[in-house]
């Protein structure tokens, strides 16, 4: 996620992500053993849910896809089949409520309650959000925010494992800068690990904890305490700005031969933008594509769906799989632009490569439609359910399936192969990544 893309809750004026509501489940702020479980005044909790592929424990957007549901009574109240269960909550609630010499604020409670057993299942991909984290968490991906401009992500010491916390073996790392952005124009830099804002240390943060403060109102300046390869310190003040965001550019390489496009995220308007650049080369006789996913991480699941199928006419594009054991899969969208065999196509991946990305790239490689040329990506194979909680109590995100490729692999934690990898000297001249894909296709950058 870009430090400052920001999902927004459905009361706030500004959004344009859900158009249909959903309820779920029971309020665990009034239910309780003896207590009634009369609705209140017959009103009706409206929530958003959204399933959305995401790295937010490991990029703050590394996501891949919101589907909304829609709307179903919900009673709240402990269910009598767990009221022995709930009794030992509802004594320490009673306890701390009636008996605490301190003050003891009820919402601050039922919150650090939900916030509890998040953890307690210790997921790194599941989590409670407060309202302004949850606003942080989706807000960006529908086209613009206020903030820096950098994508980061969590990244464990083992290889590029994403972890929860940071810490001395979990850093947040910025994976990449917007173009124009002020984190760019300030000099930040892909891989500038973040030790501190405004001074203060960022050790035991989340990543959505992190990126709350890194974001913030335009005109406003934020200090960002940053190790470079693992050795020189630096400070950046950086003045936010509002980040508009365009996901799709593309051009003609290689005398024209060669069309290269890039996507930059999953967002709202990137399947049609995609659709639109991706027919433009194809109408203008390109032989070739080049398909850059470098440092994507991730949007809206149907995005990925419709983006995979410009290049693939048939089969499956994903598979979804339950706890139940159910798998369904998600099939190629007829009237892909560059469907036709003959015209070439590779895809540029890397470690910042994430999620929706993840799912395209692995479609093409699966289907044989197209070569991976890179690095090996990022490994993110589980689906989120985003959920808002009533009564302005935040919201969850909760690891509810898995995605597997065409081919039923599951790439979680491990991350796509390149057909061809390609490494990256650390001070190169050039695109060594674009170049040898020019090679591989015959063509040269002139």
């Amino acid at each position: 996620m870009t430090d400052d893309q920001t999902p927004v809750l459905p009361p706030a004026p500004d959004v344009d992500v859900a158009t249909t509501t959903e309820t779920i489940g029971p309020e665990l702020a009034s239910g309780r053993p003896g207590a009634d479980r009369r609705t209140r005044g017959g009103r009706m909790a409206v929530v958003v849910a959204l399933a959305l592929v995401a790295v937010i424990g490991g990029a703050a957007l590394f996501g891949a896809g919101f589907l909304l549901g829609g709307e179903q009574a919900r009673t709240p109240g402990t269910p009598d089949s767990r009221e022995a269960l709930f009794a030992p909550f509802w004594d320490a609630f009673d306890a701390i409520t009636g008996r605490f010499v301190g003050k003891a604020d009820e919402k601050t409670l039922v919150e650090g309650a939900i916030k509890g057993m998040f953890e307690a299942i210790g997921d790194p991909f599941s989590g409670y959000l407060t309202s302004e984290e949850y606003k942080s968490s989706i807000s960006g991906i529908t086209g613009s925010f206020e903030g820096i401009g950098a994508v980061m992500m969590t990244r464990g010491d083992i290889g590029d494992a994403s972890c929860d916390r940071a810490g001395p073996t979990c850093h947040v790392v910025v994976v990449r800068t917007l173009s124009d952005a002020p984190a760019t124009r300030a000099g930040l830099r892909a891989d500038d690990r973040l030790v501190a804002i405004d001074d203060v240390p960022i050790d035991g943060m989340t990543i959505a904890e992190t990126i709350e403060r890194v974001r913030g109102p335009r005109g406003t300046t934020v200090r960002l305490s940053i190790l470079r390869d693992e050795a020189e310190t630096l400070e950046l003040a950086i003045v936010r700005e509002t980040i508009q965001t365009e996901v799709v550019s593309s051009q003609r390489l290689a005398d024209g031969s060669v069309g290269y496009i890039r996507l930059d995220g999953f967002s709202s308007s990137a399947a049609d933008d995609f659709h639109d650049q991706l027919k433009a080369l194809v109408d203008d006789g390109v032989t070739s594509i080049v398909f850059d996913l470098r440092g994507d991480p991730g949007g809206f699941v149907d995005a990925a769906e419709k983006i995979a199928s410009e290049f693939i006419s048939s089969g499956p594009i994903f598979w979804e799989a339950f706890a139940d054991g159910t798998e369904t899969p998600h099939q190629a969208i007829p009237g892909g632009v560059a469907t036709d065999p003959a015209i070439k196509v590779l895809v540029l991946v890397d470690g910042g490569s994430a999620s929706a990305a993840e799912i395209v790239a692995a479609a093409l490689q699966d289907s044989g439609r197209a070569r991976l040329v890179g690095a090996q990506t990022f490994g993110k194979g589980t689906i989120q359910q985003w959920q808002t909680l009533t009564d302005d109590t935040g919201g969850f995100r909760l690891s509810v399936a898995k995605w597997l490729t065409p081919d039923k692999r599951w790439i979680h934690e491990q991350g796509l192969t390149p057909d061809v990898p390609v490494e990256v000297p650390a001070a190169a001249a050039s695109d060594v990544v674009l170049d040898r894909a020019l090679e591989l296709l015959g063509a040269a950058e002139s």
